[in-house]
């Protein structure tokens, strides 16, 4: 009879150490994949799931893609392109019972169009804040009202811009935790960027962008994100104005993305929930290609040249994105009981 105790006793630990969830020290968000994770032409994932060795695969039918994990904590996901699916797959993976996230930290890494008032080819910026460039009243083209700059109107507003900028905000701006934001820039903003000749072609096209016209370099500054992929001066123009508007001129856009305020707004619910903590996200996107046409183009057909895969910056950003956020999370797991405990500042 004892050796039945026993033994029930050793299979009730055995099956209460398969079900404790798995302590995350660092969640990497891609956004999209173009084929298998490893061995073909990359996406946002592969160059992570290769060089972290990011082997152990768990299924996640509720999400887009299934997750991958190394031995040092580090959790690799795809998010699925635009807001609707990264929302949606941040929330499987914070409600997933197989993992611990109350102490890890995120890394949103991914690619993006830039300003190239404030950004070249193949740069890095870690962002300060999050837009939303969907949450808003939006009019055709042809109907704008001659002295309306834009046909973007602010939700519950008459105009466009109009003041006051609403306290009760419903997703349209996330501010991600300046102390970590700062310490992240700092940390890694020597980091060598490559620069090819392929990128040194596009950007000399930017007559008149002295920034746009620099080798690769990170920085800091502000990323919209939304599901419709504009192009184009005129949009460029709106987005610098929207991120102003809503920042109350505190802003800079600088990048365009797709996910990340739907990857916020799932963080923040987590976060309330006590899963996550929000204070320990980062955004990182990379530049692979200009967000506007170059001088002496239109934007349609500026637009022609964008297909995935075929921007001019496109693999640098992707390397930008590993080199740059790849330090963060060699530091934060290298260093893991002290950033355990406190954020870094």
């Amino acid at each position: 009879m004892n050796k039945l105790l026993i033994a029930l006793a050793l299979l009730a630990v055995a099956a209460h150490a398969q079900t404790k969830p798995i302590p995350v020290k660092v969640v990497v968000v891609a956004m999209f994949e173009r084929g298998e994770d490893t061995g073909d032409a990359p996406g946002e994932y592969q160059y992570w799931v290769e060089r972290e060795h990011l082997d152990k695969i768990f299924p996640m039918p509720a999400s887009h893609h299934a997750a991958r994990m190394n031995d040092s904590g580090v959790l690799g996901i795809v998010t699925g392109i635009g807001t609707a699916k990264a929302a949606a797959s941040i929330m499987a993976l914070g409600l997933d019972a197989r993992f611990d996230l109350t102490k890890a930290y995120w890394v949103v890494a991914g690619i993006g169009g830039g300003d190239p008032a404030d950004v070249s080819l193949g740069s890095a910026v870690w962002a300060e804040r999050v837009l939303d460039g969907d949450l808003a009243y939006e009019v055709d083209a042809r109907d704008i009202p001659k002295d309306w700059p834009t046909g973007m109107i602010p939700l519950r507003r008459e105009t466009p811009y109009e003041q006051p900028v609403r306290p009760d905000l419903e997703g349209e701006l996330y501010t991600l935790n300046p102390q970590l934001v700062d310490w992240a820039y700092r940390f890694t903003k020597d980091t060598k960027l490559a620069d090819t000749d392929q990128i040194r072609r596009s950007r000399a096209r930017f007559e008149g962008f002295p920034v746009a016209q620099r080798p690769p370099f990170v920085t800091k500054g502000d990323t919209m994100s939304s599901s419709t992929f504009w192009h184009g001066t005129r949009m460029d123009t709106w987005a610098n104005e929207w991120t102003k508007y809503y920042t109350k001129g505190a802003g800079n856009y600088m990048i365009s993305a797709m996910e990340d305020s739907g990857t916020m707004q799932s963080i923040t619910f987590l976060s309330r929930a006590g899963k996550v903590d929000k204070d320990r996200v980062l955004v990182l996107r990379t530049v692979s290609n200009y967000d506007r046409e170059a001088p002496g183009s239109t934007p349609a057909e500026s637009l022609k040249g964008l297909v995935i895969g075929a921007y001019s910056g496109y693999l640098s950003s992707l390397e930008a994105a590993w080199a740059v956020g790849s330090r963060v999370v060699h530091e934060l797991t290298g260093n893991w009981e002290k950033y355990s405990a406190a954020v870094p500042r």
